[in-house]
């Protein structure tokens, strides 16, 4: 990933705040007068990480991690919590790195690049989609948009305004037509006008696994009869506001489909930023994108370096 520029910097640490402000309010009550870390300081950080969304079984590791190397350095002060809690965290978000660069100017190998968005309704997905849209666009890049969420009114709609405001092309139907269909028309006029990324919007209903299974690998073998190796990407929007909420989103979708990469969003908007360390954690599926704020480009690529100084910079 390229250098971050100020104002994106500046973005993600106003947007991470609120997690930053609940952590370390808690963590520096945790060590007053504390000369080391010791049990009773490990039991309260558990509780902060937990509070925090990180999640119980990653806030575990977390503290074996933390106990492992109080007991090999045999006296830790209790004022080096904070960096070693920096150190280990970034060592956890750096075993689940997302080895494929994500930055919009870089030039895509693959083209027509299909990704198909997934998600439940109200995360964000949409709004997603339309900034990814015009952040490739102002990067040079062809975009297409489909449109295969059709049993929401407003889904189409709304898709159709980011189009018009990011200037790209959108592929839709009717209410009611058949997702796969839409996507189907998407990558075949993809294919035909050098489209560079092709971004598929679908339904974002959990009624039931099963059905919610039939319908995306439906919508996977249509378009498989226009590009047999797409889609080249399943990225599954989560909104952090949710806490633990957004684990279970991501249990469900992970088993109905294979996701390949996730977009966290409204992390601006919440103390629970920890759910981005969690999820990444528990699901083995890389982040590759944030959303930090309301503007097109508060919805950052992640940066698992950036983020970890955010979240600790006093």
């Amino acid at each position: 990933m390229g250098l971050f520029s100020r104002d994106k910097k500046e973005s993600l640490d106003k947007g991470l705040e609120k997690t930053k402000q609940s952590v370390f309010q808690k963590l520096s009550r945790t060590i007053i007068g504390k000369s080391r870390v010791d049990a009773e300081v490990l039991d309260q950080l558990e509780e902060i990480l937990i509070s925090s969304d990180v999640g119980v079984e990653t806030t575990l590791k977390i503290i074996r991690r933390i106990e492992d190397r109080v007991s090999r350095d045999k006296y830790v002060n209790a004022g080096e919590l904070d960096k070693i809690l920096r150190e280990e965290i970034a060592a956890l978000l750096s075993e689940n790195r997302n080895t494929a660069a994500a930055d919009f100017d870089l030039e895509l190998k693959i083209k027509p690049y299909v990704v198909m968005v997934v998600g439940v309704n109200g995360v964000g997905k949409t709004t997603t989609i339309g900034k990814l849209a015009a952040q490739y666009r102002k990067a040079g890049k062809k975009v297409l948009l489909g449109a295969a969420d059709t049993f929401r009114a407003a889904a189409v709609d709304q898709l159709t305004i980011w189009s018009e405001r990011a200037q790209v092309g959108i592929v839709k139907q009717g209410m009611g037509a058949d997702p796969a269909s839409v996507a189907y028309d998407t990558v075949n006029s993809a294919k035909a006008s050098d489209v560079d990324i092709v971004l598929i919007d679908t339904a974002g209903r959990l009624h039931n696994k099963i059905n919610l299974m039939n319908e995306l690998s439906k919508i996977k073998r249509v378009i498989q009869k226009v590009i047999p190796e797409a889609p080249h990407e399943v990225l599954l929007v989560l909104d952090g506001s949710t806490g633990q909420n957004a684990f279970e989103q991501a249990r469900q979708f992970t088993s109905a489909t294979e996701v390949s990469a996730l977009a966290i969003t409204k992390l601006d908007g919440t103390a629970k930023g920890g759910v981005v360390i969690g999820i990444s954690d528990q699901f083995r599926i890389p982040v590759k994108y944030i959303g930090v704020g309301e503007k097109i480009e508060d919805l950052q690529v992640f940066d698992r370096d950036e983020f970890v100084d955010s979240l600790f910079h006093m």
